[in-house]
């Protein structure tokens, strides 16, 4: 399966959709997760904190929608699965 958001096939990790920082406080139930490669699981943490990722980008249309995220999006997804990418502020 590929990473939803680049669509590149490598080994995927799970994004909570809602951190679960929120999740937890609140004895709430875990939430959605989409299957994202480690170059834009890390990408999206390094771009936005935790309360912008729960008030604002919480579901995965509204992550593709991002156009800081679509720049990074565009330009990891030409590149090789193996890959090391690094993600600065």
């Amino acid at each position: 399966m590929p990473c939803q958001l680049c669509h590149r096939p490598t080994e995927l990790t799970e994004h909570h959709l809602v951190p679960r920082q929120y999740t937890r406080r609140r004895k709430l139930p875990p939430g959605d997760t989409v299957l994202l490669c480690r170059p834009c699981h890390k990408h999206i943490h390094t771009l936005f904190d935790n309360h912008t990722l729960a008030r604002e980008l919480n579901t995965l249309d509204r992550l593709q929608a991002e156009p800081r995220l679509q720049r990074f999006v565009a330009w990891v997804s030409k590149q090789q699965p193996d890959k090391r990418v690094r993600s600065y502020r």
